[in-house]
């Protein structure tokens, strides 16, 4: 329970660290002419990479759509609503069982108006909008826009003057020095009115001037966040040492193939023959064999990135037309090791490498040696590899393929080169054999089952639901039952050799993978199944749950959370969330829902839960002055928005 604790609290440290103002979304609004008393208000998005902005008019109760509130109409009437000039992207979202549309990159919405009355002309009003990517969402935020009389006489675009919309029915206030956003906009919830008097805010200016109170509530920790930010790995380094490792066992796998296992003692023989005088020439000559399948293998990861570029091999984990590219790979991988074919290059590249390797000497000699010994093995490690370079590619990591394949050449290379060391050594190595082929075929099935985490990405982003999680589970339960019972020679391929008796580690090998498919069974009633879950479909694509468990907030407002957290004396995790943040559905369902994370959260800790989308008006509007602009707090939700912007310098969710 300590370490689960520490990790959490290493964890919230490295995402706090990681806090930062976003703006992936910037509007242009501006004023057109299109003939007498006819004129146009176009307002332009441009949206970062990866991120997107929703429609206008969507369903009630997903994420919030963008309007166009017109506060200010004199002078003119407006004709139609506005219209979009290109069509959105449509897609099923199975967390708020709707259909959702958003665009990407830029859009453009039109206004057509009628003036008529030019010296009475004016238009005012705020674009309320919301933006998500793949990680986040942002809380809804409104950009204020007006025209006057003034703008209709250039006949060129005139852009949209900043502006205050009138004065709303409820009371504005202005928040002044020694005056809290806490005491300007009371708490909602009444009945922890009392414990929240003991508490008195910070005093609550712009960001660059900030007069302290008794308690610091309000107080910005933005600094101290930066200062604790280098006590956490980045998750780029994470990454890579990931990556690595799946590359070197991948080249360790790829050692007990048939096409490389018998190549290890013929190599080596060879250098050591062709030197026998010269014992220290043969090592060399064998260190700089392994050193050429090293520089050989980097130099196909670094031509995969080259190729894709950085920014795509990051958009890759993510693209669902990859995924399914991907999926149908490892599928053709692993029939390939079940025995259906083989994967084989031309044999002239073979036939010319090798000739070159004969006709040249020294190093050159033993690099065409080294590709020749790639080329030949290509039907065992072509497989491994490609698997290699789509896992490293969908990591998001740009230099994932070039860390991979230096992995993979480095367990590759290491026996050649420790066996020209030891040369007796080579007596110990078991004989080639049918356990070669079964090496093979259990890749086969391990391949298989990693295909389907590729085709649940693409199932998950198209809403087919075909690849829900139970499905997954119960193809995943199949896969390494059959694994099993092949281990144990109950199933047998055309091309395996007899088994008379099962050895030891074959037995120990086949009750891990049958322990394997029972420890997945519960997971078909809604078992957590932690040891798969960042494989499989989230909890909430099943549709027979038994595990109900959710975790609830204490409170769903600041003051009155901190005040009760101060009497029963229990830190506090604050959650910004929204109403229509799909990634704080995700989060709550996959990670929440976790039964020692559950009772960790109940437990020591109390939750506060701020919705940043809240529309519950606040009893008087808020003014309050943010990077040189003024900007109003009129709801809840504005509020809360607010103070994660002002304290913790971050606007996205889950936070």
């Amino acid at each position: 329970m300590r370490n689960i604790v520490t990790t959490l609290l290493f964890l919230s440290i490295h995402l706090l660290a990681q806090a930062q103002i976003l703006e992936p979304i910037v509007w242009k609004v501006s004023l057109s002419d299109k003939g007498i008393n006819k004129k146009e208000i176009r307002f332009q998005a441009n949206i970062d990479r990866g991120w997107h902005l929703y429609d206008m008019n969507l369903p009630e109760g997903g994420p919030v759509s963008t309007k166009f509130n017109f506060e200010t109409i004199s002078g003119a009437e407006l004709i139609g609503t506005p219209k979009n000039d290109q069509k959105a992207i449509a897609k099923f979202d199975n967390m708020f069982s709707m259909e959702l549309r958003w665009y990407e990159e830029t859009v453009t919405f039109v206004q057509a108006i009628k003036v008529t009355s030019a010296d009475d002309f004016k238009l005012a009003g705020e674009v309320e909008f919301m933006g998500c990517n793949d990680e986040s969402c942002l809380p809804p935020d409104r950009i204020e826009f007006s025209f006057g009389k003034n703008d209709l006489t250039s006949g060129a675009d005139v852009a949209a003057k900043a502006s205050q919309p009138e004065k709303p029915a409820a009371e504005e206030k202005k928040i002044t020095k020694g005056e809290s956003v806490a005491e300007a906009a009371p708490a909602k919830v009444a009945e922890t009115a009392t414990e929240a008097q003991d508490i008195i805010p910070a005093t609550v200016m712009t960001p660059a001037k900030v007069a302290v109170g008794k308690d610091v509530l309000w107080t910005p920790v933005i600094e101290e966040l930066k200062s604790v930010s280098g006590v956490v790995e980045s998750d780029a380094g994470s990454s890579w040492i990931y990556i690595f490792f799946a590359g070197f066992i991948g080249g360790a796998l790829a050692l007990l193939t048939p096409c490389v296992w018998p190549m290890i003692p013929m190599t080596v023989s060879f250098f050591l023959k062709r030197s026998k005088n010269n014992p220290k020439k043969g090592v060399a000559d064998a260190l700089s064999y392994a050193i050429s399948i090293i520089v050989i293998y980097l130099f196909l990861g670094l031509v995969v990135t080259a190729v894709f570029g950085a920014s795509a091999l990051n958009e890759l984990s993510t693209n669902a037309v990859f995924n399914l590219i991907f999926f149908g790979l490892l599928v053709l991988f692993a029939v390939s090791f079940l025995g259906a074919f083989e994967l084989v290059l031309p044999a002239s590249w073979t036939s010319k490498l090798d000739s070159k390797a004969d006709s040249t000497t020294g190093l050159m000699s033993i690099f065409f040696m080294a590709f020749t010994l790639v080329l030949i093995s290509f039907s065992c490690t072509g497989p491994i590899i490609g698997t290699l370079l789509v896992e490293a590619a969908s990591s998001g990591s740009a230099v994932g393929p070039a860390i991979g394949m230096f992995g993979f050449a480095l367990a590759l290379s290491i026996p050649f080169s420790l066996f020209a060391i030891f040369p007796t050594w080579l007596q110990s190595l078991p004989k080639s054999g049918g356990w070669l082929n079964s090496v093979k075929v259990v890749l086969g099935f391990l391949e298989l089952a990693l295909a389907l985490k590729f085709l649940s990405v693409a199932d998950l982003a198209y809403g087919w639901r075909i690849m829900d999680r139970e499905v997954f589970l119960v193809l995943w339960i199949v896969i390494f039952v059959m694994l099993g019972l092949y281990l144990l020679g109950k199933l047998k391929f055309s091309h395996d050799s007899d088994l008379p008796f099962v050895s030891v580690p074959r037995l120990f090998m086949a009750m891990i993978s049958f322990a394997f498919a029972l420890y997945m069974v519960p997971g078909l009633w809604g078992a957590p199944v932690k040891a798969i879950s960042a494989f499989s479909p989230p909890l909430y694509t099943q549709d027979f749950n038994l595990y109900t468990d959710e975790v609830h907030a204490n409170f769903d407002d600041y003051e009155a959370g901190m005040a009760h957290a101060q009497k029963v004396n229990k830190p506090v995790i604050v959650d910004f969330s929204g109403f229509g943040c799909v990634n704080c559905r995700k989060m709550e369902a996959s990670v929440w829902t976790d039964a020692t994370v559950k009772q960790i959260m109940e437990n020591d800790y109390v939750l506060i839960t701020l919705m940043v989308d809240d529309k519950t008006p606040l009893d008087e509007v808020i003014e309050v002055e943010e990077f040189g602009k003024t900007r109003k707090l009129k709801t809840v939700g504005d509020k809360w928005s607010y103070l994660q912007r002002y304290k913790f310098g971050a606007n996205a969710q889950p936070y």
